[in-house]
C-alpha cells in the first residue's frame, strides 16, 4: 500500500509541474481569447487538484532533485490554489482590457503562456531537492513576472519592469553567491558533486559544516531572497511593478511570488539552525522584518495611487512575517506560517477589488476613487472586508496571527515588541484613513456597472474570516508540526 501511495505522489509531483508546462505550450499557439482564457482556467485547476492529492497520499522518498515534504506542501497547495482563483478573475479582467484596446489578441497569447510558466517556476521552486535547481526556478518565475509587468508596453510599465529585472538580478547574485558558499562549506563534508546541493543531505550533515562559510552564506542569501520577498531597503522594484502591470500580475506578486523567495529563505534559515556553531539567523531576520515593517507602515500614509498602497502593505506584511520566523519557537513559527497564509489569501482578494475598481473608474488614483460602497456595493464591500482583514481587525485570520506573534514577542523580547506594535498601528492608522474615502466618501467617476467575477474575491475573504474564528484540529496540528520543523 506504501508503495501505491508513493507511485500516486510521484505522479502528482510530476503533474504540478508538467500541467503548467503544457498549458504554456498549448496557450502560445490558440489564437482568440475565450478559448485560452479558459484553457488558463482550466489548467490551473487541473494543477490545484493535483497540489491538493500531496495531502492524501505518501510521501515519496526524496530524489536528487524533487522533494515533497509537510513543509512544501502547504506553499504548493497555497500556490495553486491562488494560482486557481486568479485565472478566474484574470479571464474577466483580461477580456476589458481587450476590449478597450490595451491589449491585443498577440499579448494575450503572451501573457497566458506566461502565467504558466510563473506557475511552473513557482512550484519548481518549492519541490526542489536541489539548491541550485531552486535558485534556478526562482529565477524563471522572477523573470517570467519582468515580461508580463511590461505587459501594456507604456512608458511607465517598461520602466517598472526594467527596474524590476535591475534590481531582482542584483538580488539573485546574492542569492547565487551564497548558494556556491553553501556547495563550498558541504564539499569537505559531503564530498564533491551533486550531493553537496542536495537539500536532504545538507540538513543532514549541517552540524559538520564550517560555520564561518556558512555564516557568510546566509547574509548573502537574506540579502538576495530578501530582494524578492520586498524587504526594505530592498523593496524598491515592488509598488513599481505592482502599479504598472496587469492587476492579476500583482495579486500574484502579492500573493504567491514573494512567498517563494521566503520560502528559500526557510530552508537555509533551517540549515542554519542545524549547525551550533553557526551565527543565529533570528536577529538578522527579526531586524530586516522590523525595518520592513516601521517603514511601509509610514509609507502608506504618503501613497496616492491605490495599487501602490497596497503594493506597501505587502511589504509591510511580508517584515511582519520574516520577523515572525526570525522570532522562531513554536508559537512564533506557527503563526508566521498562518500570517502568510492568511496574507496571501487576503491581499490576492484586494487586488481581485482594486482590479475592477480600477478599470470602471479609469485610473488608480485615490482621489478619484470615492464612495464605492454607494455606487458599486459588490466591489466596495468586497474592499472594505479585505482592508478590515488586511489591517488585523477580527474576526479575521491575520488578527489571530498577529495577536499570537505580539504575544510570542512580548514573551521572548519584549523590546523588540514595542517597535513590533507600533508599526502595526502606524500601518493601521494608514489604511483605515484611505478606506474612508475611497468605500465611503461622496461618489466620483464613473459610475458604469461592473462586468466582474466576484467568486474568486469572497471566496479569499470567507476562508480569512472563517480561519479568525475556527480552524480545523488537522490544520492546525499540521501547522504545529510545521513549526517545529522550522526549529
Amino acid at each position: 500500500m506504501s508503495v501505491f501511495s508513493s507511485v500516486l505522489n510521484s505522479d502528482a509531483v510530476t503533474a504540478v509541474l508538467v500541467i503548467p508546462i503544457v498549458a504554456a505550450a498549448l496557450l502560445a499557439l490558440l489564437p482568440g481569447y475565450r478559448m485560452p482564457a479558459r484553457l488558463n482556467v482550466f489548467a490551473s485547476l487541473l494543477t490545484f487538484l493535483a497540489a491538493l492529492s500531496l495531502f492524501v497520499t505518501g510521501q515519496p522518498a526524496p530524489g536528487q532533485y524533487l522533494l515533497v515534504d509537510d513543509l512544501n506542501i502547504a506553499f504548493i497547495v497555497l500556490n495553486a490554489f491562488v494560482g486557481f482563483t486568479t485565472s478566474i478573475f484574470s479571464a474577466s479582467y483580461i477580456a476589458h482590457e481587450l476590449e478597450i484596446g490595451r491589449l491585443t489578441p498577440a499579448n494575450l497569447r503572451f501573457y497566458h503562456a506566461m502565467y504558466q510558466i510563473m506557475m511552473f517556476g513557482m512550484n519548481l521552486a518549492f519541490v526542489s531537492n536541489n539548491i541550485g535547481l531552486m535558485w534556478v526556478a526562482v529565477e524563471l518565475a522572477t523573470l517570467t513576472t519582468v515580461l508580463m509587468v511590461g505587459l501594456y508596453r507604456t512608458h511607465e510599465a517598461l520602466e517598472a519592469a526594467w527596474k524590476y529585472f535591475i534590481l531582482g538580478s542584483v538580488g539573485i547574485a546574492f542569492a547565487l553567491f551564497g548558494t556556491i558558499l553553501v556547495y563550498l562549506a558541504a564539499q569537505p563534508v559531503v564530498g564533491e558533486g551533486y550531493d553537496a546541493m542536495v537539500w536532504t543531505i545538507l540538513i543532514e550533515h549541517a552540524a559538520a559544516f564550517d560555520p564561518a562559510l556558512l555564516n557568510v552564506a546566509f547574509v548573502f542569501l537574506l540579502l538576495g531572497y530578501g530582494t524578492k520577498v520586498g524587504l526594505a531597503p530592498l523593496h524598491a522594484w515592488l509598488p513599481d511593478a505592482h502599479a504598472e502591470g496587469p492587476t492579476p500580475i500583482s495579486a500574484v506578486l502579492s500573493g504567491l511570488l514573494l512567498n517563494v523567495a521566503l520560502y528559500a529563505v526557510l530552508r537555509f534559515k533551517m540549515l542554519l539552525s542545524a549547525n551550533p556553531d553557526a551565527l543565529a539567523p533570528g536577529p538578522l531576520m527579526m531586524t530586516m522584518g522590523l525595518v520592513s515593517l516601521i517603514f511601509a507602515a509610514f509609507m502608506l500614509y504618503r501613497r496616492r495611487d491605490i495599487k501602490r498602497l497596497f503594493a506597501y502593505s505587502s511589504i509591510e506584511h511580508m517584515g511582519i512575517i520574516v520577523f515572525a520566523f526570525g522570532l522562531g519557537g513554536p508559537i512564533a513559527n506557527f503563526a508566521g506560517l498562518l500570517h502568510m497564509v492568511m496574507h496571501s489569501l487576503t491581499k490576492s482578494a484586494i487586488f481581485f477589488a482594486v482590479g475592477h475598481i480600477a478599470q470602471i473608474k479609469g485610473t488608480q488614483r485615490l482621489s478619484a476613487i470615492r464612495g464605492l460602497t454607494e455606487t458599486h456595493p459588490g466591489l466596495g464591500w468586497g474592499l472594505v472586508t479585505g482592508v478590515v482583514a488586511i489591517a488585523g481587525l477580527p474576526p479575521a485570520g491575520i488578527f489571530m496571527s498577529e495577536f499570537l506573534i505580539v504575544s510570542s514577542a512580548f514573551a521572548k523580547q519584549p523590546l523588540l515588541a514595542i517597535p513590533l506594535v507600533f508599526g502595526l498601528l502606524i500601518a493601521f492608522g494608514a489604511l483605515l484613513l484611505r478606506l474612508t474615502g475611497a468605500a465611503f466618501g461622496q461618489p466620483r467617476g464613473s459610475v458604469m456597472p461592473a462586468d466582474a467575477s466576484y467568486i474568486p474575491m469572497y471566496a479569499h475573504l470567507a476562508l480569512v474570516l472563517i480561519a479568525g474564528v475556527y480552524l480545523p484540529s488537522p490544520l492546525v496540528a499540521w501547522f504545529q508540526h510545521i513549526a517545529n520543523l522550522l526549529r
